[in-house]
């Protein structure tokens, strides 16, 4: 049986900590920063948890 291949598209964007949880980066935080206002782009700095049933599937993509 062949090796299972980890999703590299998933690996660039997804990190799992050392307790098992899985983060993202925050999305709209890259374009079109000209109409939203200050807080709102500095609320996009950071990363953000996933939820338990999302985080499962991400970890089923990554496993290698």
């Amino acid at each position: 049986m062949p090796k299972q291949k980890t999703r590299k598209t998933v690996a660039k964007r997804f990190k799992i900590t050392k307790t098992g949880l899985v983060l993202r980066g925050h999305q709209y935080a890259r374009h079109r920063k000209a109409h939203k206002s200050k807080r709102t782009i500095s609320s996009y700095h950071g990363t953000v948890r996933l939820s338990h049933k999302m985080a499962a599937k991400i970890k089923k993509l990554l496993r290698g």
